[in-house]
């Protein structure tokens, strides 16, 4: 219920809802008379939205997110490395594609990182993590363990746990597989690993960061697309807002 709570009041502070929430509130008042008020609901409605749907709005949220830690082009060179997790994301089990189809572009990402670079050491464990998000639906680490294998990844190398649904209790349950002081190369989103950093930090684990799965559009600002606002730009601040907030959370749990 906690979950839930916390991913409904997410969504609603996001930009969409929060436009046509005071667009509605807006035509009620023009209905009602309330022409000058109404007329102010209805352009900050509106206004809020052409902003959080503009390029250089959306980049300059989701900057200091995706550039917080560097790409890493190979596995740290200093000994010690305890295994490469990957964490869950979203998939559609019962979609009728192949194994790579069903995940979703994110969580496709990030396996295909973890895997390049365990794949530098495989002696090393690949962890997959992550819950189902719908009742009776086949977890998202399970989906992350068909793939690897397909790809390669053996049996004996593949650690699944299949039972955390959000990041704070994938970093626990790495911790409880690992030990305290495991250090792990963790490849997650580049605007999600701020806050997984946190995460696997207080869960008394070593963390280090290989991100992926950039939505920021480098070199881009001279191109038309850019300046026009677009669902791709709301998309981008959207994330950048979703992860400012579980910020803000693992801040208020601890």
């Amino acid at each position: 219920m906690y979950a839930l709570a916390k991913s409904l009041v997410a969504q609603l502070l996001m930009p969409l809802p929060i436009s046509l929430g005071l667009l509605v509130v807006g035509l009620v008042l023009l209905g009602r008379r309330c022409r000058r008020s109404g007329r102010s609901f209805a352009i900050i409605g509106v206004g809020l939205l052409a902003l959080a749907s503009w390029g250089p709005v959306a980049e300059r949220l989701l900057m200091p997110l995706e550039t917080h830690y560097p790409a890493r082009d190979t596995l740290p060179s200093e000994p010690g490395i305890d295994a490469v997790v990957v964490l869950g994301g979203g998939w559609r089990p019962e979609a009728p594609w192949s194994s790579t189809g069903r995940l979703y572009d994110s969580s496709a990402v990030r396996l295909m990182e973890g895997i390049r670079l365990w794949r530098q050491a495989p002696d090393l464990p690949l962890v997959v993590t992550g819950a189902s998000r719908d009742p009776g639906e086949a977890p998202i680490a399970q989906g992350y363990a068909e793939v690897a294998r397909e790809l390669g990844v053996h049996e004996a190398q593949l650690r699944i746990l299949d039972q955390p649904t959000d990041t704070g209790e994938e970093a626990r349950a790495v911790h409880d597989l690992l030990g305290d002081g495991a250090r792990v190369t963790l490849v997650t989103s580049a605007s999600h690993m701020p806050r997984a950093m946190r995460h696997f930090q207080r869960a008394g684990l070593d963390p280090i960061a290989a991100p992926t799965h950039y939505l920021l559009d480098s070199g881009q600002e001279n191109s038309l697309g850019y300046w026009v606002p677009s669902a791709g730009h709301l998309r981008k601040t959207e994330r950048a807002i979703y992860e400012a907030l579980g910020l803000l959370m693992v801040k208020a749990e601890h």
